[in-house]
């Protein structure tokens, strides 16, 4: 008998390993496939249909599971040719648990997946079709991932529906979400988000949600019903979204729709007054602009009755467009006057210089200005493009990649040369006299001149482009034109106002000095431009970029002895040159280091993130943010001039003031959200947190004056 015992015992032993190995959790669901058609057409569409029915208590996870779990996945395996499409939820229910939300399907429900039949296949061809899936299974306390494959055997034929499921897809059908027409609206003010849902929606406010697409979770705090019969749903998300997409739902009814962000325009109703009322510097600017953006519920004591505006329905205020147009003008104006303007005003001399009748001056004039008008315009396009996609993008983005930087100083120093007389443009140039070529070579000098010009930001520009990007993409345009034609307004002018072009210097021998002494600001934009390159991607990358503009500078020399020579065909050097560009040019993004990180130069110096100016000002410390970048010469100016200066510092340190320094060389998400925050895209862009107090807004050029008065608001702690 011990024997006997003992055998059994090693048997079991023997055979533990393999049943754990084996075992499988308890399945607490059925799954089960079904196709709208067992006959499916060929050239045509049917629909399938993934079953759940999970037991008592337990649930699945919709597309975006919330805080927590996972979305369901399907591996399909069918015939060459046969596409299945994704999932398509019905829309969730929220469960919360523990302090976490997650959007869940409880008690039985379907997800169904489009699949598209090849024409190449034949009547009486089998069809198999297999899906491996992985989902996870949940109770209020216990969670078991689940594995299940599922399949169909099909024949193609005619298509004809299969009565035993149509009830089945029936219902799955009705309990989709609706796609709509018409786009929402969307406003967002740190974490609090307001959006509307188009009256076509039909919500019922008292039961309204909002379930995004994707990531995050939108808490909702309260729904009303807007006077245009759209609704108006108010929560918080974790992050500050810059465009938002999702299921609407009030639990009987669901639709599907993409929030642009808007405003909500408050009616002729009286708001409480201005001392009652505290708004955030976004609230402000929207407030100035005439965009009309309403206080939320609950933070004016009075009541406001609101109606949404939309580019498909009301339009923009005629006040709050005509705002934004004046100052993306004023903007532009100024633009001809800030710092990083400066090393394109030689091309904007020699080409004023150069004007001749005043047709020819017209005519030039004209064309510079609709290459400035046209660069802004399609600047403006990339921009709003960016966003639309959901990419956290700002004004002066294209200046964030490293490859744009090394075409500008490969542009620059070309430029630079041609103006030390190294080789001479034979082709348009801003070398010619008034011509047909001239005209396009007027044309290319106020293109180039916008994309060199408009990185950094002059006073009304930030606001009124900030304002552009809350409007309807045609109004938005309008606005980038506007800046266009303020950067080119004073060259305009003086083309076609006579008195003004005979205050100009008569072209003479003098031009040829002038155009040598030109270069020197070029040369030194170049140099420039070379550092940010380092900056962008590190040492290596920097050599691998001048190495490109030495290739193109000793081509360019080559170019001009040929010249000298009378030799035609003389631009064929440039051609293995511009190959071998070409080719650094795709090496240096792959050799890049990683640029370094703001130094803390001091303990009151440090990087900004959003958690780190919470913990200060939660503190009591006063917080100055500094938002900057390697290629924005304003910044860079401002930090020489005002910011580094000792004056400065000194005051700072006296009254304990920390330096976050946010850091936009590269494109940095939370920054430009941030900004969005504030109702900017552009830098440089500075803000105050005096203890206890919200941001206040500080000029776009600073001295040191200004910031020791501004420090010297806070207590000291010396």
């Amino acid at each position: 008998m011990p024997k006997i015992l003992f055998t059994l015992f090693l048997l079991c032993a023997s055979l533990w390993p393999v049943a754990v190995a084996n075992a499988q959790p308890a399945s607490r669901v059925a799954v089960s496939l079904h196709a709208e058609s067992t006959q499916p057409a060929p050239g045509r569409t049917t629909m399938l249909a993934i079953r759940f029915k999970p037991d008592a208590g337990w649930h699945g996870y919709w597309s975006n599971p919330g805080d927590s779990g996972l979305p369901p996945a399907v591996k399909w395996a069918a015939p060459s040719g046969v596409r299945i499409g994704p999932l398509q939820h019905p829309a969730p229910e929220i469960l919360r648990v523990a302090g976490m939300t997650s959007f869940v399907h409880g008690g039985q429900h379907v997800l169904l997946a489009p699949m598209q039949v090849p024409a190449s296949l034949k009547p009486g061809d089998a069809l198999a079709v297999r899906g491996d899936l992985d989902f996870l299974i949940c109770s209020d306390s216990l969670c078991v991932p689940q594995k299940a494959t599922v399949s169909l055997n099909l024949t193609v034929g005619k298509g004809a529906a299969d009565a035993s499921s149509r009830a089945l897809f029936n219902a799955a059908r009705q309990a989709l979400p609706q796609p709509l027409a018409t786009s929402g609206v969307f406003t967002a003010v740190g974490q609090t988000v307001r959006l509307v849902v188009p009256a076509s929606g039909k919500l019922d406010p008292a039961r309204a949600m909002f379930f995004p697409t994707g990531e995050g979770v939108f808490e909702r705090a309260g729904a009303k019903r807007l006077p245009d019969g759209s609704t108006e749903i108010t929560g918080t998300m974790a992050s500050t979204p810059v465009s938002l997409a999702g299921t609407a739902s009030d639990g009987r009814r669901a639709v599907q729709l993409r929030f642009l962000p808007g405003r909500i325009v408050a009616s002729a109703t009286p708001a409480a007054p201005p001392s009652e009322v505290t708004h955030s510097p976004s609230q402000q600017l929207r407030q100035q602009a005439d965009v009309g953006l309403a206080p939320l519920s609950g933070t004016a004591p009075a009541p406001v009755t609101e109606t949404l505006a939309t580019s498909a329905t009301a339009g923009l205020p005629s006040n709050g467009l005509a705002w934004a147009l004046v100052g993306g003008l004023i903007g532009g104006l100024l633009l001809n006057l800030m710092p990083c303007v400066f090393p394109i005003l030689s091309l904007k001399a020699l080409h004023l210089a150069r004007s001749g009748s005043d047709a020819s001056a017209k005519r030039d004039a004209l064309a510079y200005s609709f290459g400035a008008v046209v660069t802004c315009v399609l600047l403006g396009v990339a921009l709003l493009g960016l966003r639309e996609a959901g990419m956290a993008a700002g004004w002066s983005f294209q200046l964030q990649n490293p490859l744009v930087i090394l075409a500008l100083l490969a542009l620059v120093t070309g430029i630079a040369l041609n103006l030390a007389g190294l080789f001479h443009v034979r082709a348009p140039s801003i070398e010619q006299g008034p011509s047909a070529s001239g005209t396009a070579g007027s044309f290319g000098t106020g293109a180039l001149a916008a994309f060199i010009a408009t990185p950094c930001s002059a006073p009304f520009m930030a606001s009124a482009l900030g304002v552009a990007l809350l409007l309807p993409a045609y109004q938005g345009l309008m606005v980038f034109a506007a800046l266009g034609l303020g950067l080119a307004l004073p060259f305009l002018a003086i083309g076609w106002i006579p008195t003004l072009r005979s205050r100009l210097p008569r072209p003479g021998a003098w031009m040829g000095t002038l155009q040598r002494i030109l270069s020197i600001p070029m040369f030194i934009t170049a140099l420039g431009l070379a550092w940010v390159l380092g900056r962008q991607v590190g040492i290596d990358g920097m050599a691998l970029g001048l190495a490109e503009v030495l290739l193109l500078a000793l081509s360019l020399w080559w170019v001009g002895r040929r010249q000298q020579g009378g030799k035609a065909h003389s631009w064929l050097p440039l051609l293995p040159a511009a190959a071998l560009s070409l080719g650094l040019a795709v090496v240096v993004p792959a050799v890049a280091n990683t640029p370094a990180a703001v130094t803390q130069k001091s303990a009151f110096i440090e990087p900004f993130t959003e958690a780190r100016l919470a913990q200060l000002r939660a503190a009591g410390t006063p917080v100055f943010v500094d938002f900057t970048a390697d290629w924005c010469l304003t910044c860079k100016v401002n930090e020489k001039a005002a910011i580094e200066r000792e004056a400065t510092r000194a005051a700072f340190a006296r009254h304990g003031v920390v330096t976050l320094v946010g850091d936009w060389t590269r494109g940095d998400p939370q920054i430009t959200r941030f900004l969005a925050q504030h109702g900017r895209n552009s830098i440089p862009f500075y803000l105050y947190y005096a203890p206890g107090k919200e941001a206040r807004v500080m000029p776009q050029l600073l001295t040191p004056a200004i910031l020791v008065a501004m420090a010297s608001g806070s207590p000291s702690r010396a």
